[in-house]
């Protein structure tokens, strides 16, 4: 017993340095219940929302415009309150879904206002979706919890807020670190689609072990659980979203409506008449290890695969560089490439080598080979292109070093080299 007290006062202190926060603004309004709360006037969209739906239709989905193909109707279909709150309640939900005004105006904006990026978000979801099932369910939480993404992203895996909050789920860089991710200057792992899930579906459990409530879940991974603390003890210790609604951070008091209508929205888009676009995304992947410092724009090319594609499916590569030299990193491709780049995976790691890896390692480079040299050495590092019938003992030879180095400078695990291949030679 002790030790959970303990755990969940180290993991608030942690989540709060690492969440952003809104500052409470006072308000004297009566506690109500869900069904009669009064409509807010000052509620607002939460922080980044508006803008990420916009920047989704403008950037990333725009550019595959011509490959949309959806024949929904641009008509308003107008749904009285009684059906509003008849299909919430027969939407198969762990989680409550209650209906009040709040609720009406954000269903109102996904399905009047934004309706064509819910159509893009339909169709993304196809894709994603499935995957956030797959965590979801194994780390036994509410399915329902995949719509999060929707408020947080808008499905975009690049998006970064301005707050530094990055990816599907918006992790912050501490909390991201704080369950597992990596992140530095070449690889982040809040952009991963799989590694994101992981730990958000992690970061929202120990969240529920906290506060047993998932609209206080819901609501603290909005504005930190510093500020859920606070509009609890100012509601004399209620541990109720709607009891506790008056006081927590305006922006947060419209995240659990505008989560309800995410879900509200999806479920039922077709009564609306929105269908999914047709985007273009591989329906079928896998991934494969590399061990080697490879560039994205050398499996493209070497593969046939539009570059954008590659990018969409690795975004954690922030600069289109997989540094496997230093441990395996994962590349995820449509699954009929896996076998095409496992065969020419020689052929990747010699294309343009000079321009897109090994120019690109500057100062950095020299000083990682100086530090393996044998004393004596000047640290001088030079590149030998491979000619036909050249083996890795002849490349040795040449420049008088031992087979032994030559492999561990180039990472090459047996004894094949390829016509072309640029080796790496310390002197």
């Amino acid at each position: 017993m002790r030790f959970q007290i303990l755990f969940s006062t180290v993991l608030l202190f942690l989540i709060s340095s690492t969440c952003v926060h809104s500052q409470v603004k006072s308000n004297a309004h009566k506690d109500k219940s869900a069904n009669e709360l009064v409509f807010d006037s000052t509620l607002t969209v939460p922080l980044e929302f508006d803008n990420t739906l916009d920047y989704m239709l403008q950037s990333w989905v725009i550019q595959r415009a011509s490959t949309l193909n959806c024949n929904s109707s641009d008509n308003v279909v107008a749904v009285p309150d009684s059906v509003y709150k008849l299909r919430l309640s027969k939407m198969p939900c762990l989680m409550e879904m209650p209906y009040n005004p709040n609720v009406r105006s954000f269903i109102e904006l996904y399905t009047v206002r934004k309706r064509h990026q819910v159509e893009y978000m339909l169709g993304m979801s196809n894709y994603y979706f499935p995957l956030f099932e797959q965590v979801l369910g194994a780390n036994n939480l509410p399915l329902e919890l995949k719509y999060l993404s929707i408020i947080e992203s808008a499905l975009n895996t690049t998006i970064v807020s301005r707050m530094g909050a990055a990816g599907l789920w918006q992790l912050m860089i501490g909390t991201g670190r704080m369950y597992g991710l990596e992140i530095n200057s070449l690889v982040d792992e809040r952009l991963s689609p799989v590694k994101a899930t992981n730990a958000a579906a992690k970061f929202l459990k120990d969240l529920y072990a906290i506060y047993g409530d998932w609209n206080l879940v819901i609501a603290s991974y909005n504005c930190g659980p510093g500020n859920i603390n606070k509009a609890i003890r100012r509601a004399g210790g209620k541990r109720d979203y709607w009891a506790i609604y008056p006081y927590l951070p305006r922006e947060t008091r419209g995240y659990v409506p505008i989560f309800i209508a995410a879900n509200y929205s999806l479920h039922y888009a077709s009564q609306h008449n929105l269908c999914p676009a047709i985007v273009n995304m591989p329906t079928l992947t896998d991934t494969v290890m590399v061990h080697q410092r490879i560039h994205l724009e050398q499996v493209a090319n070497v593969l046939n695969l539009p570059i954008d594609e590659v990018r969409l499916l690795n975004p954690q590569y922030k600069k289109d560089i997989i540094p496997g030299d230093i441990k395996p990193y994962a590349l995820c491709l449509p699954l009929n490439s896996i076998n095409a780049f496992i065969a020419k995976f020689n052929e990747v790691v010699s294309y343009k080598a000079d321009e897109l890896i090994n120019n690109r390692r500057g100062e950095i480079e020299i000083i990682q080979a100086a530090a393996t040299i044998t004393p004596g050495g000047s640290g001088r590092v030079t590149y030998h292109k491979v000619k036909s019938g050249q083996t890795l003992s002849d490349v040795a030879d040449k420049y008088g070093v031992s087979l032994k180095k030559l492999k561990k400078w180039n990472n090459i695990k047996g004894s094949k080299i390829v016509i072309g291949q640029k080796l790496k030679i310390i002197k």
